[in-house]
């Protein structure tokens, strides 16, 4: 914009981003779920981190799936079986079935699955969910970079928007030739525009 001779500041791209990022969020993730209900080998992930707000430890639980694509955020203040059983229904909600569930030892898992009826779908082992583990390294960043997050309501509008957007432009540039990083970008350009247009 700099180069354009457009001078904003830093409050203008706040504004912009607490009114049009949930919008192009909402239309990403609504194009490549029903992109991905179609494939047969839908794998999920679920995993939760620790977040601080005000010094207060709260959860962010995550849903990726087998391709590393965050599916859900969702924030509460508890680890137990009655936030699980609210994040499952969300994930199940939004995308419908799955073929396997991987999680972690928690024990909330377990019990919210087999209120839900799914716990014959669940996969655990020590190594399967790193794919869910891996993929809090980009929030870790952002949050560094903003220093702290100072409210929950916040936290879960930035977790949503964030991931959806970087689940957009997230290439994997390191397993792909240089001619097919180039398509996908062009490709990813176009969809942008339309998105803008």
């Amino acid at each position: 914009m700099f180069e354009r001779g457009i001078d904003i500041c830093h409050e203008t791209v706040r504004l912009w981003w607490n009114r049009f990022g949930p919008l192009f969020a909402a239309d990403i993730r609504s194009q490549r779920v029903s992109s991905m209900r179609g494939s047969r080998h839908w794998r999920w992930h679920l995993d939760e981190m620790f977040v601080k707000i005000n010094g207060e430890r709260h959860y962010l639980w995550r849903a990726v799936d087998h391709e590393g694509e965050i599916l859900v955020s969702y924030v509460t203040k508890k680890r137990d079986k009655v936030a699980a059983l609210a994040f499952m229904k969300k994930v199940l909600k939004r995308h419908g079935k799955v073929e396997a569930i991987v999680t972690d030892g928690l024990c909330s898992y377990p019990a919210a699955m087999r209120e839900i009826g799914n716990l014959d779908r669940r996969e655990m082992g020590r190594w399967l969910n790193n794919r869910a583990d891996n993929s809090h390294l980009p929030f870790r960043r952002r949050e560094c970079a903003m220093l702290r997050i100072r409210q929950m309501k916040s936290l879960q509008k930035f977790a949503s928007v964030h991931h959806n957007v970087h689940n957009h432009f997230n290439a994997e540039r390191h397993l792909i030739s240089p001619n097919l990083y180039k398509q996908r970008r062009s490709a990813a350009l176009v969809e942008r525009q339309t998105l803008l247009a």
